[in-house]
């Protein structure tokens, strides 16, 4: 006997196939949305690091600002030092010219003419005194011209004050070159 399949196979095939895409479409999408959202957790902890990072090197950087502003400061500090060191150090080596100008002084003082006065104002002397003649003035401003000690002097006035001459004179003061030896 012949059988006969009267089942509705091609409907049960269809629904089978049906049910087989929307579960693979079921699938196909949370897959996707679990891929999106890995893709999209990664991106932001990539981007939590490179903020992280960033931040790092904000506070580094505001870090060595502030260093560079100590080293700044330290050279400013030092150029100040130095400046008075150096300021020192001339004081210091014209110590032994402001006694050489006064032993010039002496050394190119005639006989019978005095000091009353002696000051120094930067780079020249004012000097104040009394000479009996006026040829004693003449010979002082001489001896000082003819000094390496000193520069060419200028005489400011001579009164006469009975007996003896009051002068007022200033002279610049002048480095003598190095050549080995001192006078």
């Amino acid at each position: 006997m012949a059988r006969i399949n009267l089942r509705p196979w091609r409907e049960e095939r269809n629904a089978a196939r049906q049910k087989q895409f929307i579960t693979n479409l079921l699938f196909t999408v949370i897959l996707a949305g679990a891929v999106s959202f890995g893709i999209s957790y990664y991106f932001d902890v990539q981007m939590d690091r490179q903020q992280a990072r960033n931040n790092y090197l904000k506070a580094e950087i505001a870090k060595l600002d502030e260093k560079i502003k100590e080293i700044r400061e330290l050279e400013r500090q030092r150029e100040r030092l130095l400046e008075r060191l150096n300021a020192i150090q001339e004081l210091q080596g014209n110590r032994p010219l402001v006694v050489r100008y006064f032993d010039e002084l002496v050394r190119v003082l005639p006989d019978k003419l005095y000091y009353s006065s002696v000051s120094r104002s930067g780079e020249s002397v004012s000097v104040n005194g009394l000479a009996d003649q006026n040829r004693d003035v003449s010979n002082l401003m001489r001896g000082m011209d003819s000094s390496i000690w000193f520069g060419e002097p200028s005489l400011s006035q001579v009164k006469s004050a009975g007996a003896v001459r009051q002068f007022d004179l200033s002279v610049p003061l002048t480095k003598p070159k190095e050549d080995g030896g001192q006078q």
